[in-house]
């Protein structure tokens, strides 16, 4: 067997040394993405200044789950949304998935008009940028045009793609929602 020199010995500990920075560093913004930014339940409280309503529910009937379907591109998980109403607002905590793993909103929609969203759990490892109000600050005053659609274009993040549409496909579905809630209660 040969003896290492002490040459060898020392080039082996920085090679080592090199490789765990390097992953370390790697490693950093991946974690640094994902973060809880504020919990569902303190966003409806604040929304609804300390003293939010009672939650309600619409259940995705039948003839709710086609336009789901055609506003997310798949079928809703769940067979009703939990929503807060207080004088023609309505509030909604929605998920959908960015690229691999769910993204946590709080959206709020006063007379058919997005007033707020805001990511509040994000789970993904990159794309996090969503969640600043460079780009949040684009849905204020959305509403839903032709074909159930936003009215207007949001801008993408680069490495951010599927979190963008995730955030608009949950804007446009609290859109809708907001509005067939208004269209039920206006029907007799």
């Amino acid at each position: 067997m040969r003896e290492r020199t002490p040459l060898a010995i020392i080039r082996g500990i920085i090679l080592r040394y090199c490789l765990i920075t390097l992953f370390v560093i790697l490693a950093i913004p991946a974690a640094a993405a994902r973060g809880i930014y504020q919990q569902p339940a303190e966003f409806i409280n604040d929304i609804h200044g300390g003293s939010p309503p009672k939650p309600k529910v619409i259940w995705i009937t039948k003839a709710l789950r086609k336009d789901v379907r055609t506003i997310l591109g798949h079928d809703l998980s769940a067979l009703r949304v939990r929503y807060w109403e207080q004088n023609s607002r309505t509030s909604w905590i929605l998920e959908d998935v960015g690229k691999e793993e769910p993204i946590t909103v709080g959206i709020v929609v006063h007379r058919n008009v997005v007033e707020t969203i805001k990511v509040l759990i994000y789970r993904e490892s990159r794309g996090s940028e969503v969640r600043y109000p460079f780009f949040t600050d684009q849905f204020q005053g959305a509403q839903l045009g032709a074909n159930k659609r936003l009215d207007r274009h949001i801008d993408g993040i680069s490495g951010a793609t599927l979190s963008v549409r995730a955030l608009t496909k949950l804007a446009r579905l609290a859109l809708f929602l907001h509005e067939h809630l208004g269209a039920k209660h206006a029907s007799p």
